[in-house]
């Protein structure tokens, strides 16, 4: 009997989505797989597919940067376990993750067969998080940004990932295919979320929960 019948899986490399898939079907054998590679991708799936077992989440794809996609994740599906897949295995990172509710954290280094194991033991129930990595706690202001990150709706989430990447209210409306008016009114909402006076204090308090990303080739992932 399989531990789970979906899982979904969020990175924007094709490789590292190909070996999780490998891993998946080690643990599920016929389940079913949902891919997403970026930010809306991302929400459709997760909208579309509420009763998925387990999220194994990248935290660098496009359209979101750091936390906050597992940050959104963890507010918008509460219910859905999410293990962290990530080419940054600093602890502090690791540690960074399991503070923001993640079930679980695997290196992009790992083989597959401990992706497989990592899995496992999450979908039974517990956590996995590499050994030597316990301990640790969120920065306050870290934490207060995220609980206010996490009052923003599905849509006022995508427009302050939008400010974050430099776009105007114009270029904002075009990539969501809305007016600017809806534009200008997310924007005032989500500075009220925020508590900040500015569309300025807004993108640098997301900044909190970003994490350089990783210089990695994706052909060094291993496959053992």
């Amino acid at each position: 009997m399989n531990l789970a019948d979906k899982i979904i899986i969020a990175d924007d490399h094709p490789l590292f989505r190909e070996a999780l898939r490998q891993a998946v079907e080690r643990v599920c054998p016929g389940c079913e797989i949902v891919e997403a590679e970026d930010l809306t991708s991302l929400q459709a799936v997760t909208d579309a597919h509420p009763n998925a077992d387990l999220l194994l989440l990248d935290l660098h794809m496009p359209g979101v940067n750091g936390f906050s996609g597992l940050i959104y994740v963890r507010s918008h599906q509460a219910t859905l376990p999410t293990v962290v897949v990530s080419a940054l295995e600093e602890t502090w990172v690791i540690q960074r993750a399991r503070g923001h509710g993640a079930a679980g954290f695997i290196p992009k280094s790992a083989p597959v067969r401990v992706i497989a194991e990592a899995m496992q033991t999450v979908l039974e129930g517990e956590r996995w998080f590499p050994p030597g990595t316990e301990g640790g706690a969120l920065d306050p202001l870290e934490s207060d940004i995220a609980e206010r990150i996490a009052q923003l709706t599905p849509q006022q989430f995508r427009v302050l990932m939008l400010l974050s990447e430099g776009l105007l209210n114009k270029q904002i409306a075009f990539e969501m295919s809305v007016s600017e008016a809806t534009v200008k009114a997310h924007v005032t909402a989500i500075m009220k979320k925020l508590k900040v006076n500015n569309r300025t204090q807004a993108v640098l308090e997301a900044a909190r929960l970003t994490v350089k990303p990783p210089k990695l080739d994706p052909a060094t992932l291993e496959q053992a």
